[in-house]
This record gives C-alpha cells, sequence and structure tokens, in this order.
C-alpha cells in the first residue's frame, strides 16, 4: 500500500479539464502509478475534504523527443479524472 501523501502528483491544468471542472465537476490529476481507483479516492478526500464520485484513470506513455541527433523518451505515467459530488469544489491555482 502506498502512503497517502505520495499518491496525488500534481493537479492536471489544461483548458479541456477546466472546461469538464465547469460542465461535470470533474477534475484531473496526474498519480502514482502503482495507485489504484480506491487509494487515489481515499488520498484526495482526505486532502481536500470533498466527496468523490467517479474515478477513471490511464497510462499515459512518454513522447519520444529529439534534440539534434539525440534521442530521448520522457517518463510513462497515471492520469486520474475525478468527478466530485455537486455542490464539492476543489481550490487550485489557475492560470490568468
Amino acid at each position: 500500500m502506498l502512503h497517502k501523501r505520495s499518491i496525488l502528483r500534481r493537479p492536471l491544468l489544461t483548458e479541456k479539464i477546466a472546461a469538464q471542472q465547469d460542465a461535470n465537476n470533474q477534475y484531473a490529476f496526474e498519480v502514482d502509478r502503482k495507485a489504484n481507483k480506491v487509494e487515489i479516492q481515499r488520498a484526495i478526500e482526505l486532502k481536500y475534504d470533498v466527496t468523490v464520485i467517479d474515478i477513471q484513470t490511464m497510462n499515459v506513455r512518454g513522447k519520444v523527443k529529439r534534440l539534434g541527433r539525440f534521442e530521448g523518451k520522457r517518463a510513462d505515467w497515471k492520469k486520474a479524472i475525478v468527478r466530485l459530488k455537486t455542490g464539492d469544489s476543489i481550490e487550485l491555482a489557475t492560470h490568468t
């Protein structure tokens, strides 16, 4: 079992996710690759004091990048999209 503080890496802030926040009360986080949905739900409810209704997770493969003739690969990571109970919200730093 993972430690609750190490499960959530960072919130994801994109235009698409901002639209989902307004329309469906959904938020996205980068999470530990080994974390399952139950652990993610407990960590979010503990940290932000909200009620989680649904979680969708996906494994994102890292992109292959080049710099001149050198080629490398970004790390693989896991994304979690979380839907909250109506009336709950999470205050994240929004870009203006």
